[in-house]
């Protein structure tokens, strides 16, 4: 589970709901900064959309909103359908790739295209499968540790013992469950309750339907390098979801600009945020 820095939004960020033609969405909306470069009017390519990862949301981009805005870009952060703030059906259908994805594609429409699409780990393989329904709102993506196909052997395991437990106990069953097994060293009581609280507003359909996903997705890194869209890999210098030089190779397979943020793990959003804030506006810059 990602560790957000803090669930208050900073200064200058308020708390939005984005209403689209496939529903509303909570988000975090970061103007950008009066001043800052390129800031002069509403240029199209100057906001960017943030989607979060599996068991995530739009907290774990708060520390970086504010070095995006004083960069000149406009940013929302979102929890998609069933995330956290976001209200979801308790349907795992409605949770399928394809229907996320359309939600991305209403959710840049509504946030004023075209977007810099961001999506970290699952988020990354939802904002890809938009893409792929079409590039056309899109200035750029950015997958930030965010592999060419399913995870590896040891989180599959995971998430399959996470949806056995899913759908046979409640969600409070299920946190007691999993912070018994972590270790003593881990317990913040400070961020503890807004955790807790995160995980109790998941929907349980969607954590099993996106499970699902990352222990079945495809490979379709050549479907995506076939598009004319300026794209961005974005890790840690070690990851324990897709191996780094597994996504060193698909940057290469994609000619994408490729990032390796020193210092972090599997979330360079929330492990190194400032660092990851500087190369994605470097990249979204080159890419105008």
């Amino acid at each position: 589970m990602s560790r957000p820095p803090t669930f208050a939004p900073p200064a200058g960020t308020r708390a939005h709901s984005l209403r689209t033609s496939r529903g509303t969405f909570a988000t975090l909306v970061a103007p950008a900064a009066a001043g800052a470069a390129g800031t002069g009017a509403p240029a199209a390519g100057r906001t960017a959309l943030l989607l979060p990862g599996f068991t995530g949301s739009k907290e774990d981009f708060v520390a970086m909103l504010r070095p995006l805005a004083t960069a000149g870009y406009r940013v929302l952060a979102i929890d998609g359908r069933g995330q956290y703030e976001s209200a979801g059906p308790d349907d795992q259908d409605a949770y399928a790739q394809g229907e996320l994805a359309r939600d991305v594609l209403a959710q840049a429409e509504a946030a004023g295209t075209p977007v810099h699409l961001v999506g970290h780990s699952l988020g990354g393989q939802i904002a890809r499968a938009a893409v792929l329904l079409d590039p056309t709102p899109f200035a750029s993506l950015t997958l930030i540790s965010s592999g060419p196909a399913r995870v590896n052997a040891a989180q599959q395991e995971k998430i399959r013992l996470l949806s056995d437990a899913l759908a046979a106990l409640t969600m409070e069953q299920v946190w007691d469950a999993m912070r018994a097994m972590d270790p003593p060293q881990d317990a913040d009581p400070v961020e503890e309750p807004a955790l807790r609280r995160r995980w109790l507003m998941h929907n349980p359909a969607q954590l099993i339907a996106t499970g699902r996903q990352l222990t079945h997705e495809p490979d379709r890194v050549d479907e995506l390098a076939a598009l004319p869209l300026a794209q961005h890999v974005v890790s840690g210098e070690r990851d324990d979801t897709w191996p780094v030089p597994l996504l060193d190779e698909m940057a290469v397979r994609l000619g994408a600009a490729r990032s390796v943020i020193t210092g972090a793990e599997h979330s360079p959003n929330t492990d190194r945020p400032e660092r990851t804030a500087e190369v994605l506006a470097a990249f979204w810059d080159a890419a105008g």
